[in-house]
């Protein structure tokens, strides 16, 4: 492989499982939530702060959020959360630049223009079976609220940075749905398509 792999997935789809296994299968790195300290390390800013904005939108009710950068004046004020996207792309090209390795969410299929992206989705009823079967103390009702509100969030932070539509079949190279052949077939299906056997 020599290219990046992103991973864009629905929550609870195992997106993030499926990007570990290509990860190990080709013998590259894998960042996910580990991304958040080393851009936060790369951009000289706090980690905390990188935590707080990861994957939301900017929101003027949020005291942290009017902590603004004004490079030349007034007229130029950044929210923070603006910042923490850009450092975090800026960093995600620099990591693409080393060579390849898989990288889940934070919009990298689209602020990398020469990779791999895929698209894991599920039915919500296989969401949540997934969800609660790795959280088994989670009451199923409560799961599908939090995999709503978790997928709502990063349909509208995608739709927010890149001005495309977040689970639109054409805005990848492999969409596959993991609730009929589990995260297995996802990566068998991944392995076909980028010509691995």
């Amino acid at each position: 492989m020599d290219k990046v792999i992103t991973v864009s997935r629905e929550f609870g789809s195992g997106g993030r499982e499926l990007g570990v296994r290509l990860a190990e299968h080709f013998g590259i790195p894998f960042y996910d939530k580990e991304l958040i300290s080393m851009a936060a390390d790369h951009a000289d800013m706090a980690e905390t702060a990188f935590q707080h904005y990861d994957e939301k939108l900017p929101d003027m009710h949020d005291p942290l959020d009017r902590h603004y950068y004004n490079p030349f004046s007034a007229v130029y004020k950044v929210p923070m959360s603006d910042q923490i996207f850009v450092a975090q792309s800026s960093f995600i090209r620099r990591l693409a630049e080393q060579g390849p390795c898989v990288i889940v969410g934070r919009c990298a299929d689209r602020v990398l223009t020469d990779s791999v992206n895929l698209f894991i989705y599920a039915k919500m009823k296989d969401r949540v079976k997934r969800m609660v079967s790795l959280e088994p103390e989670a009451d199923p009702q409560e799961m599908e609220k939090r995999i709503r509100e978790v997928d709502r969030k990063r349909k509208d932070y995608y739709q927010y940075y890149t001005g495309a539509q977040w689970g639109r079949a054409q805005n990848y190279h492999l969409c596959v749905e993991s609730g009929l052949v589990g995260v297995d077939g996802c990566l068998r299906a991944a392995l076909a398509y980028l010509g691995e056997n």
